[in-house]
């Protein structure tokens, strides 16, 4: 028994063209692969429940690329003749949305002046310490004013994602 008809997605040329291009890449994240998959076997008249057991992805995933797609088709009508805004406008259209939540408690110099302050022997900042501890540099950070609080548990997380970033 079929369900209700899966909103239309259509492709012109320069489009599909461009799709099947991000799907060559070698750089190509996953995530995206799969959206852009999505986006051409909708055009190609896949029903959603086929499409998300062919890629192996959930209901929900298909309809809301093929509808994000579907939503968007005017704005690429209009610049598909523009190969730098259509690929733009592609990216923007397949992005992952601004995700929920407070936004960060610390701004990037904050971050940067912290792990400065880290990369410093503490007696050269006047602290009569042998190493740096994550309670140390905290309240270092809140002595200079650098933040106006800040907890050791934060240090210590701002200090390993950047200790991550660097060992990969």
């Amino acid at each position: 028994m079929a369900g209700p008809q899966p909103q239309a997605v259509t492709l012109s040329n320069p489009q599909q063209a461009l799709l099947e291009a991000l799907l060559r890449q070698s750089s190509c994240p996953q995530a995206l692969a799969l959206r852009v998959r999505i986006v051409l076997e909708a055009a190609a008249g896949q029903r959603n429940d086929a499409l998300a057991q062919a890629l192996a992805c959930s209901l929900p995933t298909v309809r809301k690329w093929r509808g994000r797609w579907a939503a968007a088709e005017a704005q690429l009508a209009a610049v598909e003749n523009h190969p730098g805004d259509l690929r733009a406008l592609v990216a923007s259209v397949l992005a992952d949305a601004p995700r929920s939540g407070a936004p960060g408690s610390f701004t990037a110099e904050q971050i940067v002046q912290i792990v400065n302050m880290a990369c410093t022997p503490p007696p050269q900042v006047g602290r009569p310490i042998e190493a740096w501890t994550p309670r140390e540099l905290a309240d270092e950070a809140v002595k200079q004013g650098i933040v106006a609080t800040i907890s050791a548990r934060s240090v210590g997380r701002l200090l390993k994602r950047g200790r991550s970033a660097t060992a990969s």
